[in-house]
Protein backbone atom coordinates (compact mmCIF):
# COMPACT_ATOMS: atom_id res chain seq x y z
CA UNK A 1 0.00 0.00 0.00
CA UNK A 2 1.59 3.38 -0.66
CA UNK A 3 0.32 6.26 1.31
CA UNK A 4 -0.45 10.19 0.48
CA UNK A 5 0.29 11.78 4.13
CA UNK A 6 3.30 12.96 4.99
CA UNK A 7 5.82 11.28 7.04
CA UNK A 8 8.35 12.83 8.70
CA UNK A 9 10.88 11.40 11.26
CA UNK A 10 12.70 12.72 13.90
CA UNK A 11 16.14 11.31 14.58
CA UNK A 12 18.77 11.59 17.40
CA UNK A 13 20.23 10.84 20.97
CA UNK A 14 18.38 10.69 23.98
CA UNK A 15 17.76 13.88 25.76
CA UNK A 16 18.48 16.31 23.03
CA UNK A 17 14.44 17.60 22.03
CA UNK A 18 12.81 15.62 19.43
CA UNK A 19 9.40 15.76 21.28
CA UNK A 20 9.55 19.48 22.52
CA UNK A 21 10.01 19.73 18.48
CA UNK A 22 7.06 17.30 17.49
CA UNK A 23 4.92 18.93 19.67
CA UNK A 24 5.66 22.03 18.99
CA UNK A 25 4.86 21.08 14.51
CA UNK A 26 1.49 20.14 15.77
CA UNK A 27 0.42 22.74 18.03
CA UNK A 28 -0.45 25.27 15.59
CA UNK A 29 -1.49 23.08 12.61
CA UNK A 30 -4.88 22.47 11.64
CA UNK A 31 -4.17 19.42 9.71
CA UNK A 32 -4.94 15.43 11.09
CA UNK A 33 -1.06 14.92 12.80
CA UNK A 34 -0.09 12.06 14.73
CA UNK A 35 3.12 12.00 16.82
CA UNK A 36 4.60 8.73 17.32
CA UNK A 37 6.77 8.58 20.15
CA UNK A 38 9.24 5.85 20.01
CA UNK A 39 10.17 5.74 23.66
CA UNK A 40 6.22 6.01 24.52
CA UNK A 41 5.48 3.03 22.72
CA UNK A 42 8.39 0.80 23.91
CA UNK A 43 8.39 1.98 27.77
CA UNK A 44 4.75 2.71 28.58
CA UNK A 45 3.05 0.34 26.02
CA UNK A 46 5.32 -2.39 25.93
CA UNK A 47 7.50 -1.80 29.11
CA UNK A 48 10.35 -3.32 27.02
CA UNK A 49 14.28 -2.53 27.38
CA UNK A 50 15.96 -1.60 23.84
CA UNK A 51 17.11 -5.00 22.58
CA UNK A 52 17.60 -6.14 19.03
CA UNK A 53 14.23 -7.20 17.48
CA UNK A 54 12.10 -6.01 19.97
CA UNK A 55 8.65 -6.17 19.50
CA UNK A 56 8.63 -2.40 19.88
CA UNK A 57 10.30 -2.30 16.66
CA UNK A 58 7.22 -3.53 14.71
CA UNK A 59 4.78 -1.65 16.78
CA UNK A 60 6.76 1.59 15.76
CA UNK A 61 5.91 0.48 12.00
CA UNK A 62 2.06 -0.59 12.96
CA UNK A 63 1.04 2.59 14.40
CA UNK A 64 2.82 4.85 12.22
CA UNK A 65 1.36 2.18 8.70
CA UNK A 66 -2.12 2.32 10.81
CA UNK A 67 -2.01 6.70 11.30
CA UNK A 68 -0.98 7.26 7.52
CA UNK A 69 -3.71 4.49 6.40
CA UNK A 70 -5.89 7.06 8.22
CA UNK A 71 -4.44 10.04 6.27
CA UNK A 72 -2.50 11.71 9.19
CA UNK A 73 0.46 13.39 8.58
CA UNK A 74 2.81 11.38 10.95
CA UNK A 75 5.55 12.68 13.21
CA UNK A 76 7.89 9.52 14.28
CA UNK A 77 10.32 10.69 16.62
CA UNK A 78 13.11 8.70 18.73
CA UNK A 79 16.49 8.05 18.64
CA UNK A 80 15.10 5.22 16.16
CA UNK A 81 18.84 3.58 15.87
CA UNK A 82 20.29 2.36 12.64
CA UNK A 83 21.21 -0.94 13.22
CA UNK A 84 17.59 -2.01 15.23
CA UNK A 85 15.08 0.55 12.92
CA UNK A 86 16.65 1.32 9.95
CA UNK A 87 14.91 -1.64 7.70
CA UNK A 88 11.41 -0.32 9.52
CA UNK A 89 12.10 3.59 8.64
CA UNK A 90 13.30 2.21 4.96
CA UNK A 91 9.60 0.01 4.21
CA UNK A 92 7.82 3.41 5.73
CA UNK A 93 9.77 5.84 3.17
CA UNK A 94 9.18 3.10 0.26
CA UNK A 95 5.64 2.93 1.63
CA UNK A 96 4.62 6.91 1.60
CA UNK A 97 6.13 8.57 -0.76
CA UNK A 98 6.41 12.23 1.07
CA UNK A 99 8.87 11.38 3.22
CA UNK A 100 10.91 13.53 5.56
CA UNK A 101 13.78 12.31 7.60
CA UNK A 102 15.42 14.83 10.39
CA UNK A 103 18.80 13.80 12.44
CA UNK A 104 19.57 16.19 15.24
CA UNK A 105 23.36 15.91 15.41
CA UNK A 106 23.90 17.29 19.30
CA UNK A 107 26.77 16.51 21.24
CA UNK A 108 27.28 14.21 24.20
CA UNK A 109 27.61 17.23 26.46
CA UNK A 110 24.63 19.45 24.85
CA UNK A 111 22.90 16.74 25.23
CA UNK A 112 23.07 16.37 29.15
CA UNK A 113 22.63 20.29 29.70
CA UNK A 114 19.28 19.25 27.23
CA UNK A 115 18.05 16.70 29.42
CA UNK A 116 18.79 18.37 32.49
CA UNK A 117 15.71 20.55 31.71
CA UNK A 118 12.99 17.85 30.83
CA UNK A 119 10.69 16.75 33.61
CA UNK A 120 11.75 13.09 33.46
CA UNK A 121 15.13 14.34 33.69
CA UNK A 122 14.94 11.68 37.07
CA UNK A 123 14.44 8.66 35.05
CA UNK A 124 18.11 8.36 34.13
CA UNK A 125 21.42 10.33 33.60
CA UNK A 126 24.78 10.87 32.30
CA UNK A 127 26.08 7.20 32.93
CA UNK A 128 22.95 5.79 30.99
CA UNK A 129 22.74 8.46 28.02
CA UNK A 130 26.83 7.87 27.64
CA UNK A 131 26.45 4.04 27.28
CA UNK A 132 23.39 4.90 25.03
CA UNK A 133 25.20 7.94 22.78
CA UNK A 134 25.97 7.20 19.03
CA UNK A 135 27.01 10.37 17.29
CA UNK A 136 25.88 11.08 13.49
CA UNK A 137 23.89 7.15 13.51
CA UNK A 138 22.67 8.59 10.05
CA UNK A 139 20.71 6.27 8.12
CA UNK A 140 22.27 6.79 4.33
CA UNK A 141 18.93 8.30 2.75
CA UNK A 142 19.13 10.68 -0.06
CA UNK A 143 16.66 13.22 1.58
CA UNK A 144 18.04 12.80 5.45
CA UNK A 145 18.60 16.35 6.76
CA UNK A 146 20.90 17.03 9.39
CA UNK A 147 20.28 20.15 11.80
CA UNK A 148 23.34 21.19 13.64
CA UNK A 149 23.61 21.63 17.55
CA UNK A 150 23.66 25.56 16.77
CA UNK A 151 20.16 25.59 15.38
CA UNK A 152 18.02 26.63 18.24
CA UNK A 153 14.33 25.38 18.81
CA UNK A 154 12.09 27.61 16.84
CA UNK A 155 14.86 27.71 13.93
CA UNK A 156 14.50 24.22 13.57
CA UNK A 157 10.86 23.82 14.19
CA UNK A 158 10.27 26.24 11.26
CA UNK A 159 12.77 24.52 8.84
CA UNK A 160 11.18 21.72 9.21
CA UNK A 161 7.58 23.45 8.75
CA UNK A 162 9.17 24.91 5.51
CA UNK A 163 10.90 21.85 4.41
CA UNK A 164 7.39 19.36 5.14
CA UNK A 165 4.65 22.34 4.54
CA UNK A 166 3.00 21.43 7.88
Amino acid sequence: MTYKSKLIVIRGNSGVGKSTIAKKLRNPSDRKIAIVEQDYLRRSILGEKEKKDGDNIDLVFQTVSFALSRKYDVILEGILSFSRYGTILKNLRDTCPENYFYYLDISLEESFKRHATKPNSHEFGEEEMTQWYRPLDLLGFTNEVLIPETSLLDETVETIRTQTGL
